[in-house]
């Protein structure tokens, strides 16, 4: 599975323009779920929030991967983007957060979620891969630097 087969320049966001938490979560479901697809982006954003209730998606070196699972998507759907100035996320190693994807799906799709999570997390954890993202000037440049990293 790669991730650039479940994101497109169209989820992508530069820069995301929330300063807080909450804010973020909603503006990356909007990206998410803009489409006439997905029959309840609110369920989705609830989906997220309760997720992100349990445990701070924020796993360090300025990344939060925030996700959840709702019957309102019929299939996994990924969205990013960065903030121009850092924001509290209450992240792991208590650090604030500039990169962010956004997975969310339906639960028939645990498993690939799981692997989605995953491949996400080995990826950001590259330094270059990170600073290339925050670099980008656009969301195809960012779409892009996904896809090379992933060997597309």
């Amino acid at each position: 599975m790669l991730l650039s087969d479940l994101i497109t320049p169209e989820r992508i966001k530069i820069p995301l323009e929330s300063t807080n938490k909450d804010d973020l979560l909603r503006e990356l479901v909007d990206l998410a779920t803009r489409d006439d697809a997905v029959s309840d982006p609110g369920d989705v954003l609830r989906a997220v929030r309760e997720r992100e209730a349990v445990l701070s998606t924020g796993i360090g070196h300025g990344v939060a991967i925030p996700h959840g699972k709702s019957p309102a998507l019929s299939e996994l759907r990924l969205a990013a983007g960065y903030t121009e100035a850092p924001v509290d996320f209450d992240a792991l190693d208590g650090q604030p957060v500039r990169l962010f994807f956004l997975l969310v799906g339906p639960e028939a799709a645990a498993g690939a979620h799981i692997k989605a999570l995953s491949r996400i997390s080995r990826l950001v954890r590259k330094d270059d891969m990170r600073q290339r993202l925050l670099a980008a000037r656009d969301a195809h440049e960012f779409y892009q630097v996904l896809r090379e990293f992933e060997g597309v």
